[in-house]
Formats: structure tokens, C-alpha cells, sequence
């Protein structure tokens, strides 16, 4: 048969007939045959795969060894022995002993054939004992292999089978870190076989194909990592020979935890001569070249960061002028651009004792902005916004020069330009003098900060309600530029320290600021230090505080007071002009503060007796909204049917709580009563208050639950209708019948009668703050607790706001930080004086976007955990897209009940998930900051059950800035003003610190270089654990997710 077959292959019969007699070749395995006929198949077969002249007979010969070796394990094992193993990979004839005049030691010529034929061996092969040896062969052979240097494509066919067959990799310590010692080393003598595009596409897959094992390697032995980086620095820094620049592949392995020991190894090792690191620090900057090359830039940046730490500034000199030069031509390439834009920033801006440096490119940039000009892709605005910020920094350190800075002047003039402080805070981070081993710094995209360029917190012992709540605000961008936008110089106010406490968040580079001076200034006076908070409570008193402070600052601006007038008399001043101003903010906006301007919106009530019909109005400002839960008789009921009986309803349900007549005190909160709990009232501070109940509380409705039973019984009733916060909006704005024991004393009719009180938004705040009222007073266990059931969030909220057209002058309140209807002296209702006035209303439905949330974690008000989850969102917003006011997630108005049924998140709003920005949302957790997204927000409580939201902070959409959106010094930079520079000075001083501390610390880890060990875990958010705990370990602090301490009751 293999006679039949051999004269077969090397005949000229047509192709489809030689197909077929093929096939019935193959068919013929199946029939028994005798050992020599299988092994003459077996030797014709492997002939044919390696020396078959075409592509047809080597898959004829494949075929027919997969199909004998298949139907007659034993005669191929008999055939495919070490011996031939061992002559395939030495040089000599497959079927037959090598000449005399081969020798071992051939791995040059080695065909990568012959690799495909053993690897289709071994798999044949794999179940049979005989196996084993034939892996303990390849193993010695493997090492043998690239001791001698093969070229990239044979070296690259060796690596996948070792990546297929990893049996096949050396064994024991000494072994696999002389394989990757050698590896490393055959890897740099790689040299491309073309110019073409199809073969540097090839080169570079078979480099990648090498690198990929290594990696395997390194992973599985991570004891073999540092001998091999030592080997690939002394690789570099050699004179024997030019490495190849396809070692760059190998960067993106090196786990980036390792910078800081590696590179403070390597710069404070006496050994390491300077014309070496020389040697080495060039071409890694030749690394930038490589297309597939990951963070190739890090290394390179943290490398002369690591260098100007040990102050070796002639290394830093001859190395920046010897490859600046390339650095900038490699941004002609799309490939590389990112990198060699971030080490050429980094090389010039750093290098600020000559403009030697600078003007070498000079004459190359006028060329290269014209040209990204032109093509007009949306990468090249984004680089060319970059690289004129670059320039200017550069220009303005250099000046003086207008012959030749003319040129790229009259390029970049249509570019945007940074401001004078931007470009000097550039320039002060940038300098050699403040690279006091900044190696963490250099990675502002891979640890703390550095990933998602935020700041946390640092928890100073159970302070995450603030920090929480802190970083809430800092998240609204239209107030956070405010606040650093406002010129407070020589003030020590509450509203100083935030601008401070802003500034630090926005611009140190520490991965987390301990806020202690704002603390101290900013804790309410009855809250115990180091004692769980409510942070609903503490933003409102944070609020209040600032709006006052800011009132009293524009009283004493505006008084001239006599210098011999005394303190009583100038208190008395003072607060006449504080109360004046007071006035004047309810009805000029120019008069507002920023707390006004940002957060206050104004709540409208009317109460209509219904037995004149008479309307009395009052009207109160307010910074947050508190949405007590609604039962679920209001969810089951709100369909447009039942509209006529939504009042009724409501009432309804308050009766249940009460037979006798509410105090004031219940309707101290716009929305008044937490029907979550029907035996609980909600005061004026967000909190609930237990009305006169029944002792036996199994009688009532929702009884006040004492233990875990009723507790989960109580998580189970309110989930099983999820309601969203359009819902307790809902629930909030519609209509009250005042009835019973709570009727209303109507002055026009002399007597208490039945009444409709009614509430509506008339003012809509730029953000809108809604607390939700989930701690209830549990009478029977006298503590409180709270209310676990789910919310849906939605990304989107239209809430209706009155606009009036009459001439009705309605009677205004005094402005108060929360929404307060409070008077517990008398009825509510006396104050409110009747109006026979008609008002028009024009009900209008303004849209929010959800900008971030604070979540509670915990079951009870005095202990647990906070922290928030946030995205930027500017007065412009997130694009819409395509939703417009139909398909949008409406807020029924409450007297037309625009909205049916539950209020999930609508399709509209899961497209626009779908479509956000990649890592648009961030978890401030305490210090530690991590990207997250809309989908974790919204289902937090569904995961982990204990973990809720509680304040909402929505941001008013296409609303226009009430504050001048330029500095006095020129553009805002990315939006944020430009710092003043008091505030500047002691960022920078701070960021100088912070480089001094990395330095000591990176000077101490160098000396443990030697007994150091790579991780791969990265240090990332395990998103199956709930996102922290509070305390000092809390948020990233080192007690991770799984400490004991996650909690703190």
C-alpha cells in the first residue's frame, strides 16, 4: 500500500482522481494490518510531511499518519520513539540513523516542520504511557534548543508547543530560569526577514507567540522573574551587540506593582555603572518603536523619574539629546503616539535648565501640526490638543526666542491654550528637583489615584459620612468649579477650607487626603468624634453652614461700621444686614449665595377648604427633598382609573397610623409621613418618629419589628414591589385630605373643615438632593432602624415644576436649609392665609440626571458604613441621543398622574447604560477609588441587601451657568478654573512632600530588591465582595474586603 501511495503522490494523474484514491488509502486504517505495512505507512507519511515538495502531499501525508496512528496505537508507538525524536530535532534522516556528517547542535537549520510533526506526535500519542519519556526528552531538548539562538520563526513554533504541551518545559528551578535566562536572550538577537507589511505583521506574531510563554512562565514560577529582568538589564546595557527592539514585547508582562522596587533597585545599585544605564535607559526609549508595545512609557517615564531621585542629572542630559530627536518623529505613527507623546512630555518638561532640548525639535513641529491639520481625524484634535499644551509650557519657559517661535505660534493659534497657573503648575511637578523618587507618581494610571485619576478620602475614624458626602459635592462639577473659582484670599471660613479641601482632592498626587482640618471645622457640635453619623444630617448642617457663613460675609461687606463702634452694637449691625440680604436673596438671584444657587429649589403648598373652596398658599425654599416609602396601596393604585381617589388613599393610610388628630410636627417635612412603617411619623431632621401606637403590635398593619424575623419579613413585603424613586416622588407630591381629627381651620369659614393640601414644586434647584427616609423609630426596641427595601434608581428623572402666569403674590417663607413646615405651637394650617386669587399654572417637566448616590450599608442609623458612588455630569450633561420627551423617564405630575404602574428603569434608560462612556461611574470608598458602573449602582441592594441607597444627588440638564465660566487669568483648563495661588503654592509644596516620602520609601524597598517576589494578583475591586467597610482599614486602608472589621456596629 505505502508503494501504491508513494507512486500515487509523484504522478501526474489529475488532482481530483488522486483525491480519491487518497481517500480510499485513508479508509484502509480501518482494516487490520501487520506491523511492517503500518510502519512503512508511518515512515512514507512522515517523508512526505517534511520534504513533500507541495502542499498536497504534505496533507496527504497527514492525513494518512492520523488516520494509521488512530486505527494502530501500538505499531505507531513502536514507531514514534525517542530515538527519532532525537534525530528530528538533531538534523538526520527521520526514518533512518544521521550521517556521519551530522552532527547534534543544528538548531539553526531546524526545519519548524519538524516541531509541527512532533507536536502532531505527541497528541497521537498523549493517552500512551510511552509518552512520558518522549516529554522528559523535549524538555533537555527545548533548552538546547534556544541556548543556540534560533531564529523568530523557528523560536516561535517551539513556543507553541511548549504552550501546548507545557509537560515539555524544563523542570526544577535551575532549569526553567536558564530557559527563560535563554529565552530572553535568543529574543534579542530576533532580526525581521522583510520590509513588507505581511512580513512585519508576521514578525511581530511570532515575537508576541515567545513573549506569551514567557509570560505563562513567569506566572506559574514567579521565582524565575527577576533573574530574567537582571538578564534583560544586563542584555541592554551591554556594548557586545545591538538587541533587538522586540524585547519591548516583553514590558507588558512586568507586573507594574514591580516599578517601584525594580527601578529603585537599579538606580541605587553602586554596580550599575552610569555608561550602563545609559546604555540600557536609550534603548528602552527605542522600545517606543515596537507597534504591540504596553506600557513601554511607564517604564521609561518611571526610569527617569528614578534617576532625578538620585539626582543622576548627567545621565538625564546626555540621554534626553541623544533621543528626543526620535522620540518626536515616532508621533508620526499612530501606533506609538500615545507613548512617545507621554515620555517626549515628560523628557522636555522635565528638562528646564536649557532649552537645548527643546529647540532641537522646534524646527519639526510647525510640519507636524499642519499635517494632523489636515487629515482631521477626531484622534488628531484630541493629540493636537495635547501637544499645543506641551508647546505653550515649553514657550513660556523658555521666551525670547520669537524668530523661532513665530512659526509654530501661527500653527497652534486656533488650538486651545492653558492657562499661566495651569502652565506653571506643569512646570513645578515636572522639574528634575521634584522627582524625589516619585515612582508611584509615574503611575497615575495603575494604583489608587492612578487608575481612575480620583482622590479618596482618608477615613479618620468613622468619618465616611463625610468623606462620602464630601466627594458627592466634589462630583457636582458645576459647584466644585465654583467653589475653586471663588477668590477667598485672607479668609478662614468654612467655605476657604472646602475650596481647599477641593483643590487637594483635584490636584495632589497622593492616592488619598486626610481631611482633618474640614472636619474639625465642618462636625456639627452634637455629633460624638469617632462615632458613626447621619450624612443626610451632616449635608444639611454643611449646607446650612456655608449659606449662612457666605450671608454673614456679604453683611460685613456691605456695612461701615465706625471704628469706635462696640461689639454689642456690631453684632446688632451685622445681623440687620445679614436678615436685609436675607430678604433681598428670596427675590433677586443676583443676591443668592452659591449654596442658593446651586442646591435651592422652592416647595409651594395650598390647602383648599372644600367647603368654600377658599386656597391658602405658602412658600419655602429647600435643599433636599425627603421621600418617606410609599405602601403599597399606592403602588397597586396609580393607574389613571384611580386618580380621583389618590387623596383619599393617602388619608386613608394615615388613619391607619392614628385615630386621633396629627400634631404639626408631622407635615414638618414636605411629603410628612413615612408610610413605609405605618407606625412612624417623619420629622424635620430626614429622621422618623413613632406616633401613640398600639401595644400589641401584631395588630397593627406594619408592626414595628424587634427582631430578625419580622425584620426579614419586613425586607420581604416592601420587595415585592420595587419602588423607584419616581415612585416616593410620586408619593410626596400628591394630594393630603385633611379629615378627622386633622381637619383644617379655615379663617373664611370660621371652623375646622375637611381640606385638600397640595404640594408643588415652583423653584427647580441646578441639583437636586433627595434623602430617603430609611431609618424608622422602633418603639417596642426604642432604637432606629431601617428600612432594607430596594429602590430603583433611575438614570434620568423629569420632575414637574409649577410655573405660574398670574399676578398672585404668594406668601414667602423664611429661606431654610431643609424643607420645613414646622410651627408645633398651633396648627399649620392657621398660618397659611386664604386667597380667593386664581393661579394658571403651566405644570413643566425638567429633566436630571442621576449624578451620584450615597449608600448606606448597615441596619440601623448609628452604625454601618458609608460611601458613594458619583460621575461627572457639567450643566450640559450626557448626550441624550435619540430620547426625547415621550420615550423619556417621566415623574407624574402630581395632579394628573401622568405615570402608570411601577416605575422601573426604562428601556430608554438601560440604552443610554449601554451606551455610557467606559468607566464613566467611580465608588469612593473611603481612600480607596475604583471604576464602577450604572449597572453596580443599580443593583447594590440586590446583592449585597444591607447595602442602600440613601441620598440622591440629580443634576438639572441644559441649564446654563449662573457663574462667569472664565477666570480673570484666562480659560478654564478642562473645564476646572485655574487655582489661585496660595492654593497652588500648597499643593505643590504638599506634592513635594509626597515625592520625598516615595523617595524614602523607595530607597527602603530598593534594599530588599534582592529578596523581593512578584505578584500578579492585581490590587483591583473584586466586584463578588460589597465595595467596603469604615474605620482606618476602611475603603483600601489594608484590611481588604474580607477582614472581620468590614463593618463597624
Amino acid at each position: 500500500m505505502d508503494k501504491i501511495l508513494e507512486g500515487l503522490v509523484s504522478s501526474s494523474h489529475p488532482l481530483p482522481l488522486k483525491r480519491v484514491i487518497v481517500r480510499r488509502v485513508v479508509e484502509s486504517a480501518e482494516t487490520p494490518q501487520s506491523g511492517p505495512e503500518c510502519q512503512a505507512m508511518f515512515a512514507l507519511s512522515t517523508r512526505l510531511i517534511l520534504q513533500g515538495p507541495d502542499q498536497f502531499q504534505r496533507q496527504v501525508g497527514r492525513q494518512v499518519l492520523e488516520a494509521y496512528a488512530r486505527h494502530h496505537r501500538d505499531d505507531f508507538e513502536a514507531f514514534f520513539t525517542r530515538g527519532l525524536v532525537l534525530a528530528l530535532l538533531q538534523g538526520g534522516d527521520p526514518v533512518s540513523p544521521p550521517p556521519p556528517t551530522l552532527a547534534p547542535g543544528l538548531g539553526l537549520n531546524l526545519d519548524p516542520a519538524v516541531l509541527d510533526y512532533i507536536q502532531l506526535g505527541l497528541r497521537l500519542l498523549i493517552s500512551c504511557p510511552a509518552v512520558l519519556e518522549l516529554f522528559a526528552l523535549l524538555q533537555g531538548e527545548a533548552l538546547r534548543i534556544v541556548s543556540e539562538r534560533p531564529p523568530a520563526p523557528l523560536c516561535a513554533r517551539l513556543c507553541q508547543l511548549l504552550n501546548d504541551f507545557p509537560q515539555c518545559l524544563p523542570r526544577g528551578r535551575k532549569p526553567a530560569l536558564a530557559f527563560c535566562q535563554q529565552l530572553v536572550r535568543s529574543i534579542a538577537h530576533f532580526q525581521t526577514q522583510g520590509t513588507r507589511e505581511a512580513e512585519l505583521r508576521l514578525y511581530v506574531s511570532q515575537v508576541t507567540q515567545v513573549s506569551g510563554l514567557l509570560r505563562s512562565i513567569w506566572k506559574a514560577e514567579p521565582d524565575t522573574l527577576l533573574p530574567s529582568l537582571q538578564e534583560l538589564f544586563a542584555i541592554i546595557s551591554s556594548t557586545d551587540f545591538e538587541p533587538s527592539v522586540a524585547l519591548a514585547s516583553l514590558v507588558q508582562h512586568i507586573p507594574l506593582q514591580m516599578i517601584t522596587v525594580l527601578i529603585g533597585s537599579l538606580t541605587t545599585d553602586p554596580n550599575v555603572k552610569d555608561a550602563s544605564m545609559t546604555q540600557a535607559l536609550c534603548r528602552m526609549i527605542e522600545w517606543l518603536s515596537w507597534p504591540l508595545a504596553q506600557h513601554v512609557e511607564t517604564w521609561v517615564i518611571a526610569l527617569l523619574k528614578g534617576l532625578a531621585a538620585v539626582q543622576k542629572f548627567t545621565i538625564l542630559i546626555d540621554v534626553t539629546l541623544l533621543k528626543i530627536e526620535m522620540v518626536f518623529n515616532r508621533l508620526w505613527f499612530p501606533l506609538v503616539r500615545p507613548g512617545a507623546l507621554a515620555v517626549l512630555s515628560h523628557m522636555l518638561l522635565s528638562f528646564q535648565h536649557s532649552p537645548e532640548a527643546f529647540h532641537l525639535i522646534v524646527p519639526h513641529v510647525d510640519k507636524l501640526v499642519k499635517s494632523f491639520k489636515i487629515n482631521g481625524l477626531s484622534s488628531s484634535a484630541t493629540f493636537l490638543g495635547q501637544l499645543s499644551e506641551l508647546i505653550h509650557c515649553m514657550m513660556y519657559h523658555y521666551s525670547g526666542f520669537p524668530e523661532l517661535y513665530e512659526p509654530i505660534l501661527e500653527a497652534i493659534k486656533d488650538l486651545p491654550k492653558p492657562s499661566e497657573d495651569k502652565i506653571k503648575l506643569i512646570l513645578n511637578q515636572s522639574a528634575w528637583t521634584s522627582q524625589s523618587s516619585s515612582l508611584q507618581s509615574c503611575l497615575s494610571r495603575f494604583s489608587g489615584k492612578s487608575e481612575t485619576g480620583k482622590t479618596g478620602l482618608i477615613n479618620l475614624g468613622n468619618t465616611c459620612y463625610m468623606n462620602s458626602v464630601i466627594q458627592a459635592l466634589f462630583m457636582a462639577t458645576d459647584f466644585r468649579r465654583h467653589v475653586l473659582s471663588l477668590n477667598l484670599n485672607g479668609c478662614n471660613s468654612l467655605m476657604r477650607k472646602l475650596q481647599h479641601l477641593f483643590a487637594f482632592l483635584a490636584h495632589t498626587q497622593r492616592e488619598a487626603y486626610a481631611p482633618r482640618i474640614f472636619f474639625e471645622a465642618s462636625r456639627p457640635p452634637w455629633f460624638t468624634p469617632r462615632s458613626q453619623q447621619d450624612c443626610s444630617e451632616y449635608l444639611r448642617f454643611l449646607l446650612d453652614r456655608l449659606h449662612e457663613e457666605e450671608m454673614t460675609l456679604k453683611a460685613l461687606s456691605l456695612s461701615k461700621l465706625p471704628e469706635d463702634m462696640n461689639g454689642e452694637s456690631l453684632v446688632q449691625e451685622v445681623s440687620s444686614k445679614t436678615q436685609l440680604i436675607t430678604k433681598q436673596s428670596c427675590t433677586a438671584k443676583e443676591e443668592r449665595t452659591l449654596i442658593e444657587k446651586m442646591f435651592r429649589g422652592k416647595l409651594q403648598t395650598s390647602i383648599c377648604c372644600l367647603n368654600c373652596k377658599s386656597t391658602s398658599y405658602k412658600e419655602e425654599a429647600f435643599t433636599d427633598l425627603s421621600l418617606a416609602f410609599c405602601p403599597p396601596v399606592f403602588l397597586e393604585n396609580v393607574d389613571p382609573p384611580a386618580t380621583e381617589n389618590l387623596s383619599e388613599r393617602k388619608d386613608d393610610c394615615m388613619e391607619q397610623v392614628s385615630t386621633r388628630a396629627f400634631s404639626p410636627v408631622a407635615e414638618t417635612v414636605a411629603g410628612g409621613l413615612a408610610i413605609g412603617d405605618c407606625c412612624e411619623m417623619v420629622t424635620n431632621d430626614g429622621t422618623l418618629k413613632d406616633l401613640p401606637i398600639n401595644s400589641n403590635c401584631e395588630n397593627t398593619t406594619d408592626p414595628p419589628l424587634c427582631n430578625a424575623e419580622n425584620r426579614s419579613g419586613l425586607q420581604k413585603h416592601v420587595g415585592e414591589a420595587t419602588p423607584s424613586v419616581t415612585d416616593l416622588l410620586n408619593y410626596f407630591l400628591a394630594p393630603e385630605v385633611l379629615k378627622g381629627d386633622n381637619k383644617y381651620y379655615c379663617e373664611k369659614c370660621g371652623s375646622l373643615q375637611n381640606a385638600e393640601k397640595t404640594m408643588q414644586i415652583v423653584e427647580d434647584p441646578e441639583y437636586l438632593i433627595l434623602t430617603l427616609l430609611r431609618f424608622s423609630y422602633d418603639p417596642k426596641c426604642h432604637i432606629r432602624r431601617k428600612i432594607l427595601g430596594n429602590v430603583s434608581l433611575p438614570l434620568i428623572l423629569e420632575l414637574p415644576v409649577k410655573r405660574t402666569v398670574s399676578s398672585l403674590s404668594p406668601v414667602s417663607g423664611v429661606w431654610s436649609m431643609g424643607v420645613e413646615f414646622s410651627d408645633t405651637g398651633e396648627n399649620l394650617a392657621k398660618k397659611l392665609k386664604p386667597s380667593g386669587a386664581e393661579e394658571v399654572c403651566c405644570p413643566q417637566l425638567v429633566p436630571y440626571v442621576l449624578s451620584s448616590v450615597v449608600v448606606h450599608s448597615g441596619i440601623s442609623s448609628e452604625s454601618g458604613h458609608y460611601y458613594s458612588y458619583a460621575r461627572n455630569v457639567a450643566s450640559s450633561g450626557p448626550s441624550l441621543g435619540s430620547c426625547d420627551q415621550s420615550q423619556s423617564l417621566t415623574l407624574a405630575y402630581p395632579q394628573s398622574n401622568l405615570m402608570a404602574g411601577e416605575a422601573p428603569v426604562t428601556a430608554v434608560e438601560k440604552e443610554l447604560d449601554e451606551n455610557e462612556v467606559s468607566k464613566e461611574w467611580f465608588l469612593f470608598n473611603d481612600s480607596r477609588v475604583t471604576f464602577t458602573s450604572f449597572q453596580s449602582v443599580q443593583k447594590i441592594t440586590s446583592r449585597f441587601p444591607k447595602d442602600t441607597a440613601y441620598v440622591l444627588v440629580y443634576k438639572k440638564q441644559n441649564s446654563t451657568s449662573t457663574l462667569c465660566t472664565k477666570s480673570a487669568s484666562g480659560l478654564w483648563v478642562n473645564g476646572d478654573p485655574p487655582l489661585q495661588k496660595d492654593l497652588m503654592d500648597a499643593i505643590t509644596k504638599d506634592n513635594k512632600l509626597y515625592l520625598q516620602e516615595q523617595e524614602l520609601s523607595a530607597r527602603t524597598q530598593a534594599l530588599q530588591a534582592a529578596a523581593a517576589s512578584c505578584s500578579f494578583r492585581p490590587n483591583g475591586f473584586d466586584d463578588n465582595d460589597p465595595p467596603g467597610s469604615c474605620g482606618p482599614t476602611g475603603g483600601g486602608g489594608g484590611g481588604g474586603f474580607s477582614t472581620i472589621g468590614r463593618l463597624v456596629f
